[in-house]
């Protein structure tokens, strides 16, 4: 008897029902193949968001002057704000770990001014502090013109009330000149200038830029201290506390009749009904007219951790002499202990570190052309021309940092 054909026996397999376990394994598999599609489309959603977001937070910073001059210093504080702190740290210590200050050298023909002579007139409508003494020249030989002081800016009733100097801040490094100026607080009322990013929060009474009505009186402006994240103390103003304040901080005070001093929160000043501004920033740098002893640990990451303290960039400080005037010292090429010494060379008795780095060390000073005139960008100067910024940082809405203004009228006559 013949067998049938094979093509009839597979016809009869084709024909026969799948077994459940096969169905149920081809189901699972298209189950599994459904899942890992929203699994990855769930992550290419979240990876978009992410990357928008990324877009639009470092495209922002990259464009904001407010966080540096240049996209290399925009970079870095978008990095501080965003848990990257450490890596900028260890990016900025090897950089500047590379990058010291010349040793010796000599400075190129007029970088230090000649200094100019006060017309002070015959009789002075206003009490005011005498001229400052000349500071003596830490390099030798002295350069012509180093330490010796020169008025500058909008005089108070004919009366100059604000000198300045340069001087190279070291025996060492020779060819780097740092700025000096002087304030006189009886012909000048402080006001203390919150920003958007220094404190943060806002609005307050006080912000950039500077108004119309405040530019006619405007003598000078200066920067302030670190980000509060970073300065080791706290910030009140406009009857409030933004950042506890410290005890033991270095603190810079401003009171309701706009005089000013510089001081140990908790000594040599504390909250009363007549203080209207403190700002907080690390420890005093000089204390009883001479340098703190926490100022020569090289390794101190008080003075600065972004950059270890103790290495050689762009610093400011602010102190006050003991007849009350305010002195302010800014400049490249310093360490802590040079900012320190120079201002117990102007006369500190007590000094605070105010804000380092290059972006964003910067004095300027303005004269218009009469009494009353606005203060503004074309008639202002940089305390040194390397400053960067320029004069018209304070005038910008976009400023976004704190700083101090110093304006005609004594403190008494508000």
């Amino acid at each position: 008897m013949l067998s049938p054909p094979i093509e009839d026996d597979l016809d009869v397999e084709l024909d026969q029902p799948k077994p459940r376990s096969h169905q149920r394994s081809r189901w699972s598999r298209s189950r599994r193949h459904r899942r890992r599609r929203r699994v990855f489309a769930a992550i290419g959603v979240v990876l978009a968001v992410c990357l928008i977001w990324l877009a639009v937070s470092l495209g922002g910073a990259l464009t904001n002057p407010a966080l540096g001059s240049s996209a290399g210093a925009r970079l870095a504080e978008w990095f501080r704000e965003h848990g990257g702190a450490s890596i900028v740290n260890w990016a900025e210590n090897e950089w500047y770990s590379h990058h010291q200050p010349k040793v010796g050298g000599a400075l190129a023909k007029g970088t230090i001014q000649k200094p100019k002579t006060a017309n002070l007139p015959a009789t002075a409508t206003v009490s005011h502090l005498p001229e400052p003494a000349p500071i003596v020249p830490i390099a030798s030989p002295p350069v012509a013109g180093e330490g010796l002081w020169s008025p500058a800016g909008r005089l108070v009733d004919g009366v100059p009330a604000v000198y300045t100097t340069e001087l190279r801040p070291s025996a060492i490094h020779t060819s780097y000149v740092v700025g000096v100026a002087w304030m006189d607080t009886t012909l000048l009322h402080a006001t203390l200038y919150s920003g958007s990013q220094i404190p943060g929060g806002g609005p307050y009474t006080h912000t950039a830029p500077i108004a119309p009505t405040e530019a006619t009186s405007l003598v000078t402006a200066f920067n302030a201290g670190f980000l509060m994240s970073g300065a080791n103390g706290g910030y009140y103003t406009d009857g409030k506390t933004i950042d506890p304040l410290r005890t033991g901080a270095a603190s810079f005070v401003v009171y309701k009749n706009g005089s000013s001093t510089v001081g140990q929160w908790g000594r040599d000043v504390s909250m009363s009904t007549s203080v209207v501004s403190v700002r907080q920033n690390l420890d005093l740098l000089v204390d009883n007219g001479q340098v703190v002893p926490a100022a020569y640990n090289a390794g101190a990451t008080q003075w600065g951790a972004t950059l270890g303290g103790a290495l050689y960039v762009w610093r400011s400080g602010l102190g006050v002499t003991a007849n009350g005037a305010l002195v302010y010292v800014g400049g490249p090429g310093l360490d802590i202990v040079d900012l320190a010494n120079i201002l117990v060379k102007a006369g500190a008795v007590r000094a605070m570190e105010l804000d380092i780095n290059t972006d964003w060390v910067n004095y300027s000073i303005y004269q218009p052309s009469t009494p009353t005139g606005q203060a503004n960008s074309a008639n202002g100067t940089l305390l040194l021309p390397g400053m960067t910024g320029g004069t018209s940082r304070y005038f910008a809405s976009w400023w976004a940092r704190d700083f101090i203004t110093m304006s005609a009228g004594s403190p008494s006559r508000g």
